[in-house]
């Protein structure tokens, strides 16, 4: 019984649509209507700025991070925790707060990761990092967080991660899959011309 009142309101936390939230009492900008209509941090940041893309970032994470740091106070069971980590990125993902729909996941899933498989969770940002800063791309980094997560958990444990990172990573991809067929057209929008139009 606790422990599918924690799954709910692991999910809930999860589906509570923070960018939204700070996009319309930042800059009365309804993010699901302008931009790539997502409400997740990249876009928020380049409808409202980078300190609202920021504190939307730090929050999704937040909604990850947290509900596995409490599964892991509370037990050490393997099956629990995975469970907890999927339920938060599904909450981000399909929220009910927005009708089933929502963000991409991959902040959510770094802090899911950040909690459960701390060295995995920073070798993926980096290699995210490293791959937006040389395409120009968001989603093409995002893309190999979410493929080198379970590579990087089967690598360097825990080993019990490796089916919810399995989940999440394909998770994050189909929610991607818009950004796969611009980046197959080239029409993907690249952080390097926001920057500079911003400037």
């Amino acid at each position: 019984m606790a422990a599918t009142a924690f799954l709910v309101l692991t999910y809930l936390l999860g589906a509570f649509p923070f960018g939204l939230v700070v996009a319309l009492v930042g800059r009365g900008i309804d993010p699901r209507l302008a931009g790539s209509r997502n409400t997740g941090a990249t876009n928020v940041s380049r409808l409202c700025g980078t300190k609202l893309g920021v504190l939307t970032l730090v929050l999704d994470l937040a909604k990850g991070l947290v509900p596995v740091l409490c599964a892991r106070a509370m037990t050490d069971s393997p099956v629990f925790l995975s469970m907890v980590a999927v339920a938060a990125v599904v909450g981000h993902m399909y929220s009910v707060f927005l009708y089933g729909k929502g963000g991409k996941g991959v902040a959510t899933t770094i802090g899911v990761f950040l909690g459960g498989a701390p060295i995995p969770a920073l070798l993926s940002v980096a290699v995210c990092v490293a791959v937006i800063r040389v395409s120009g791309y968001v989603s093409a980094g995002s893309l190999t967080l979410a493929v080198a997560l379970p590579i990087l958990c089967a690598w360097l444990g825990p080993v019990f991660l490796v089916p919810a990172a399995a989940i999440i990573g394909g998770l994050v991809i189909h929610k991607h899959r818009d950004n796969i067929a611009r980046l197959r057209s080239g029409q993907e929008k690249s952080w390097r011309k926001d920057r500079a139009k911003a400037a």
